[in-house]
């Protein structure tokens, strides 16, 4: 969507992405050396309009499973550890008036999520990061927004691959999601208010978003 429309767009993954003009490959062992490596390969980068974060990964079990604190290091390295290096790269990279969005989770504005505590535990963790950053000395830049999705479910191949049975129509197609950042880097006065946490709920193929 952003690259139809004329963006560069940088990846930064443990993969590349072939869809992206640049990849920037991270694969150090701390959060310290993967911030550093991230902002040194950003050195020579003017500001950009938008950083958009959108890593993160699901990790069930509940405190008594064998791999539990397993999972919940995974999930602080997939969601936790982005984010903060995002917020890094936004503080420093952010152009006037920019968007910045974080990845959060719906589950998490319900409550608890007991079967899925590593995974509800990180992106309790981001959605707290985002409403500070948003906050007065939170580093981001004045006029800046902060947001933070959170989908049910995002229409995903890998999702349809693991959940091939599931009700596709209740999940959230990532052209929705694609139309509404492009929308909200344009037109910051579309934008919702910064610290929002954005749920994204699809019912019979039509999304709703409700600012939590």
């Amino acid at each position: 969507m952003f690259k139809q429309n004329g963006y560069k767009t940088i990846s930064i993954d443990r993969v590349e992405n072939a869809q992206a003009d640049q990849n920037i490959i991270v694969v150090q062992d701390t959060l310290k050396e993967q911030g550093e490596h991230v902002l040194e390969a950003l050195a020579s980068c003017e500001s950009v309009p938008a950083v958009i974060n959108v890593a993160g990964g699901w990790c069930g079990g509940n405190c008594a499973s064998d791999d539990f604190i397993a999972n919940v290091d995974l999930a602080l390295r997939q969601s936790v550890w982005t984010s903060a290096i995002a917020a890094s790269v936004a503080a420093k990279k952010l152009a006037s008036g920019g968007l910045f969005i974080l990845p959060g989770a719906a589950p998490v504005t319900n409550g608890g999520t007991s079967g899925m505590i590593a995974y509800g535990a990180s992106k309790a963790a981001v959605h707290h990061m985002n409403l500070s950053i948003s906050g007065e000395n939170g580093g981001l830049a004045e006029g800046n927004t902060s947001l933070c999705l959170a989908p049910v479910v995002l229409d995903t191949p890998m999702n349809r691959k693991f959940m091939s049975k599931a009700d596709f129509s209740t999940w959230t197609p990532l052209s929705f999601v694609a139309e509404k950042l492009l929308q909200w880097t344009e037109d910051s006065t579309s934008r919702p208010k910064t610290g929002s946490v954005i749920k994204m709920v699809t019912k019979s193929g039509e999304t709703e978003i409700i600012l939590c």
